[in-house]
């Protein structure tokens, strides 16, 4: 049995020696983007579903680890053969509560991929953590196979909202758990803070993100709740047994939030997230700027360009849902891949000013290019009355860096699709689609 510190060691050594051989060639030059990508890590369980998550999670009863170990390893090897990456940006071990795993699951994972790709020493890698699954030994040891990031699952700092939320730790856990990490990993520790609950009130909310200012560390988010079909609080709203929660409470709520954030020193980055000191997520600015990345675990998202002949187009993928037929596929074909679609010019389009909206830099017209490199941002909006309202309404701005949300914009962004998607796709069918590349 290999110890996870010692994996994580060969994980580090295996990065410098690499570094070292980069540094030693005679001209040097960075990895192509399609050889570069993020990497998604979907732990599956968790001790109990809370009553607002809908995402692909099952209860660990008699799961067995090493399995799924080994089909994470399996699967990171072959995905990243497939896509043809050469450099891995940053690792996010999300879930389900990842930090029910032990740390030598993810000191294999993160060997595995130093073995196949080039890992930066100083590379971001996140592991999301509940509190009660979290005790400062079990942090430390995160930390010994590889963790250097963490992102805590606080969600309130109210008992009567935790209980409500389904959450199995108390305030006290998580400011505990949040104090130990904070010494573990000092200026990269995020917490998560809902908004928009049933029957909550703005002012003991604001109290609540005052508390946390402070004690947290420099990354926050805040998530207004989401009443999602099959969840717990859905069917209690729906039965009347709880209030729905009130829109306009929320978007005070969030309004407010996100004026208090700035007065901290608190830069919004991101629609939800928050950062101040530079600290802002490696991983998930890849994803907001449609970078490529590989999903491995059961119902792990990815996008990439497969390598080969006749491969060019960026894939949207999604690996098998339930973990145990997730894993047979793995052990028959190397990997888990359930859905594969080949993403069209325009689609790809979409997403790039879809996700980049939603970041305070917006859309650069460098960056817009690199997708699109006939038709510019100034083609696709600059005539259009409906997009010149916006702009006088101050809510977008169109200019030399390129297309991008004003403060009050970024907090109205899906209503602002509603009109920025269709003129896209107009002038699309009105010039006809060009090459556009993939990766």
């Amino acid at each position: 049995m290999v110890l996870p510190g010692l994996q994580a060691r060969r994980w580090l050594s295996t990065a410098a020696t690499a570094r070292r051989r980069h540094r030693t060639e005679d001209t040097p030059s960075p990895e192509p983007p399609g050889r570069r990508a993020a990497l998604y890590v979907h732990w599956p369980y968790c001790e109990k579903r809370c009553s607002y998550c809908n995402f692909n999670k099952y209860i660990a009863r008699g799961a067995d680890e090493a399995a799924v170990r080994d089909c994470l390893v399996t699967e990171a090897r072959t995905l990243l053969r497939l896509s043809g990456v050469r450099r891995v940006d940053s690792v996010f071990f999300g879930g389900g509560t990842p930090s029910l795993a032990s740390p030598h699951t993810v000191a294999a994972v993160l060997e595995a991929v130093a073995q196949a790709a080039h890992l930066p020493a100083d590379t971001e890698v996140t592991l999301e953590a509940n509190p009660t699954s979290a005790p400062g030994p079990k942090l430390a040891a995160f930390g010994t196979a590889g963790i250097n990031r963490l992102s805590i699952g606080l969600q309130s700092l109210d008992g009567t909202e935790l209980r409500l939320l389904g959450r199995t730790h108390s305030a006290r856990d998580a400011l505990r758990t949040l104090a130990e990490a904070r010494h573990l990993f000092p200026g990269r520790v995020s917490v998560d803070l809902m908004l928009g609950l049933p029957q909550q009130k703005v002012g003991p909310w604001l109290r609540q993100l005052q508390e946390l200012l402070s004690c947290c560390d420099d990354h926050l988010s805040l998530y207004q709740l989401t009443l999602e079909r099959g969840t717990t609080l859905f069917a209690q709203v729906q039965q009347g047994v709880l209030p729905a929660p009130d829109p306009e409470l929320a978007a005070e709520m969030y309004q407010e939030g996100r004026t208090v954030l700035r007065e901290a020193g608190f830069r919004q980055y991101e629609v939800s997230n928050f950062a101040r000191n530079g600290a802002l997520s490696t991983h998930n600015w890849t994803y907001w700027q449609c970078g490529q990345y590989l999903g491995i675990g059961p119902g792990a998202h990815g996008r990439f360009a497969p390598q080969g002949p006749g491969s060019h187009a960026r894939e949207a993928r999604i690996q098998t849902l339930e973990p145990d037929n997730w894993m047979k596929e793995v052990m028959l074909f190397g990997h888990g891949t359930r859905k594969c679609t080949s993403l069209g010019n325009l689609e790809l389009l979409e997403e790039v000013l879809a996700m980049g909206l939603r970041t305070d830099v917006g859309v650069t017209h460098q960056h817009w290019q690199q997708f699109e490199p006939q038709m510019t941002l100034w083609d696709v909006f600059g005539a259009s009355k409906e997009v010149k309202e916006l702009l006088e309404q101050n809510l977008l701005l169109l200019d030399h860096r390129g297309l991008r949300c004003s403060w009050d914009g970024l907090a109205v962004l899906d209503s602002l699709l509603l009109t920025l998607l269709p003129q896209l796709q107009e002038a699309w069918q009105q010039r006809g689609p060009p090459h556009v590349p993939g990766g």
